[in-house]
């Protein structure tokens, strides 16, 4: 009987042993699974932690904020704004009588010709400012400065084959003049009619498509025609662009030329300017990465929303602007977040921003109201007020705050957190599981002990 009972507890004994060994094996493979869902689980949870803090490194390669652009493409706000030295309709109307005066004494000042058809030009008076360039021409022919209002008056009168006309006229006479201006207001005008369906244009420009996008060189938007007009072969015999940055930039200059001394409410001038601002070929020299002036762009697309009747090319100008603040980031979650900067914040913003402008302009005007009506020489005190002075046009309240950098150590400190509570999750879990595994194994021995042998 001792011999059995001996015999029997080493059995028992022996089982208790592997069973602790087969609970073990299960425990580690239990393990082994849930540590695998739950490092799959924890790059999840970093995943979604990061989509809601933020694209952290958008700002590494395509991050610039307002004031960057401004340093990069000085004057665009303020020309998209209107806060720039301008005259008013009334001043155009003022210079209209005194220049006709002053021609009626002394006709043979042809600077007088090109004030009086500039005026004209800006009061709407397109032909008439034709007439007076066509006078002047008459008179000296073949000047430069007459070439270039002539083919600015025909364009803004609507006869674009004409303005073509007399514009390569003035690129001949002095292809550098205007830091070459008319250079790509030829290259605008032609995009202009590229765009045209049965003679009438539809804005925005780059809705319009034609065969030869498809067919040829692709031209999606004013960027891609500049770059296409201006590539030469290479090495290979294939077009192409030798320095885009630098052919862009002088593209940009240009069409900021135009709206400083044309129309700077034009939505064809500020769907262009938009395009070439939002260009990723162009170089912001504070950056690592190929960027564009995106919030300035989508300022332009905006202006240019607001200056159409159409209600689908509102809302055209508007998907364009929406679309260039792509991984531009705002500030969330008091600046320790970042999310996508949404076009409402950039919006609220800029109305700010057009109402400085205008407020500032209201003074400017009030003034030479008050110097026509006193009799005063307008031209010289307007010069000696705003030239003279210099008076500076100042900064605007933006308010869109930037974003708070995240650094190395930031994204460090929030991956070792999430990885801590996910662990202490993973050891309480084991805690419960390990209690639970024993008292089990204490029921069933003690039910295999209270057993009938």
């Amino acid at each position: 009987m001792i011999v059995l009972n001996t015999i029997r507890a080493n059995m028992l004994e022996s089982f208790r042993i592997e069973y602790v060994f087969l609970i073990a094996r299960r425990l580690l493979r239990m393990i082994e699974k849930i540590m695998f869902k739950t490092f799959r689980e924890l790059l999840i949870v970093c995943l979604i932690v990061q989509l809601a803090v933020g694209p952290i490194w958008a700002c590494a390669w395509d991050y610039d904020t307002l004031t960057m652009e401004r340093l990069e493409f000085p004057d665009a706000l303020e020309l998209i704004t209107g806060k720039f030295l301008r005259h008013s309709s009334e001043f155009y109307e003022w210079r209209i009588q005194d220049r006709k005066q002053k021609l009626e004494q002394d006709p043979s000042v042809l600077a007088y010709y090109d004030d009086l058809a500039v005026a004209y030009d800006k009061t709407d008076q397109h032909q008439m400012a034709i007439e007076t360039m066509q006078a002047k021409n008459a008179i000296e022919p073949n000047q430069y400065e007459t070439e270039a209002n002539l083919g600015t008056f025909y364009i803004h009168a609507g006869q674009l084959e004409q303005g073509i006309e007399h514009i390569n006229k003035a690129i001949a006479i002095n292809p550098e003049a205007h830091f070459g201006r008319e250079i790509y207001q030829q290259d605008l005008v032609n995009y202009v009619r590229l765009r045209q369906k049965n003679g009438k244009t539809v804005l925005p420009l780059r809705s319009q498509f034609s065969e030869e996008d498809i067919f040829d060189w692709p031209v999606l938007n004013f960027n891609d025609y500049i770059l296409k007009v201006h590539a030469v072969p290479d090495s290979d015999g294939n077009p192409a662009v030798k320095d885009q940055d630098e052919e862009l930039r002088k593209a940009l200059k240009g069409i900021l030329g135009m709206m400083r001394f044309g129309h700077n409410d034009s939505p064809i001038l500020l769907e262009a300017l938009g395009d070439l601002l939002s260009a990723r070929s162009l170089h912001l020299g504070h950056s690592d990465g190929y960027l564009g002036g995106k919030q300035l762009a989508a300022r332009a697309y905006l202006k240019a929303s607001y200056e159409v009747d159409d209600e689908k090319a509102k809302q055209a100008y508007r998907i364009l602007a929406e679309k260039s603040l792509q991984l531009q980031l705002e500030s969330t979650l008091g600046g320790f977040a970042r999310q996508e900067l949404s076009l409402n914040t950039l919006e609220s913003s800029f109305q700010k921003e057009l109402a400085e402008a205008k407020a500032w302009h209201n003074e400017l005007h009030q003034n030479e109201l008050q110097w026509i009506e006193s009799g005063v020489d307008v031209d010289a005190a307007f010069t000696q007020k705003y030239y003279e002075e210099a008076t500076p046009l100042g900064n605007y309240a933006n308010e869109i705050p930037p974003p708070r950098e995240q650094g190395f150590i930031d994204i460090v400190t929030k991956s070792i957190i999430i990885l801590l509570i996910v662990l202490g999750g993973a050891a309480i879990y084991f805690a419960f599981r390990n209690i639970s595994l024993s008292d089990d194994l204490s029921i069933k021995s003690q039910k295999k002990s209270n057993s009938p042998e």
